[in-house]
């Protein structure tokens, strides 16, 4: 029996999904981070590898603090939270930029797929960078997603951009695509009143005209950026909070978009 390469493990994944975002700072990581972890939770067997070479975000999320670890000539993913993990960020020193054009990171994104030795998954999550370059582009015809998840924020600025990512994710003929509204609306901790700070509703009318599922809305949480510093997921907070909740929900649509609800 010829032996299973890394890659051929990826295509062995039954569902591959890849987070897409049409500009960055939207939350597109902490999604999915905290779907990730969500769905290990439910029982799933999930991988999570973080694409974005220049500003890999993912390892922080989950308090990863080691290096990676090679054994066989094959990348050892993390497993933290029942989530096994690969980043760039384990391969470079803290602190240093990675100053490659786009080309030599896109070869560098072949080359996580090909050496990465996942184990036996039902799941495997494509953190993107935001936009749509050369790395988005040779992620997505590698790994060929059964679901493209678009991450934005309701105003038009954000959805300008998600508009485009949206279209990407067709002309690369993703057969599920969904839009997950973030940031939507803030809820008070402590008297839970809901302020929509962006507008309400965008979101779904966008999904309705694009033809896509819409997701969420996913609550701003000002505990998010002090959880995220810890490692702690928002789904996994003792005490609850609204947008893991609301994350909870956006994983539960997940599994119905794959067909394993």
């Amino acid at each position: 029996m010829s032996e299973i390469k890394p890659l051929d493990m990826v295509e062995r994944i039954p569902h591959r999904i890849v987070v897409f975002s049409g500009k960055g700072g939207v939350g597109k990581t902490t999604v999915s981070v905290n779907l990730a972890v969500a769905l290990a939770g439910r029982g799933r067997r999930v991988g999570l590898l973080d694409a974005d070479i220049t500003g890999p975000n993912v390892a922080q999320m989950l308090g990863i603090t080691e290096p990676a670890q090679v054994e066989d000539g094959g990348v050892r993913p993390h497993t933290v939270h029942g989530v096994e993990v690969v980043s760039f960020a384990s391969m470079v020193p803290p602190g240093v930029a990675v100053v490659w054009r786009g080309p030599l990171r896109s070869r560098a994104i072949e080359q996580l797929l090909t050496d990465t030795a996942w184990g036996d998954l039902e799941i495997l999550i494509a953190d993107l960078p935001p936009g749509t370059g050369d790395e988005v582009l040779t992620i997505a015809q590698k790994i060929e997603p059964s679901l493209a998840l678009v991450v934005s924020t309701p105003q038009e600025v954000a959805l300008i951009d998600a508009r485009r990512a949206v279209d990407f994710a067709k002309k690369l003929d993703i057969p599920r695509i969904a839009l997950i509204e973030n940031m939507s609306g803030f809820l008070c901790p402590h008297c839970g009143e809901r302020v929509e700070l962006f507008g309400a509703g965008t979101i779904v009318r966008e999904a309705k005209a694009l033809d896509i599922a819409a997701l969420g809305p996913v609550p701003i949480d000002p505990r998010a950026p002090a959880a995220s510093d810890v490692g702690l997921p928002l789904v996994l907070r003792p005490n609850g909070s609204g947008a893991g909740v609301a994350l909870k929900a956006v994983t539960e649509s997940v599994e119905r978009l794959l067909g394993i609800a």
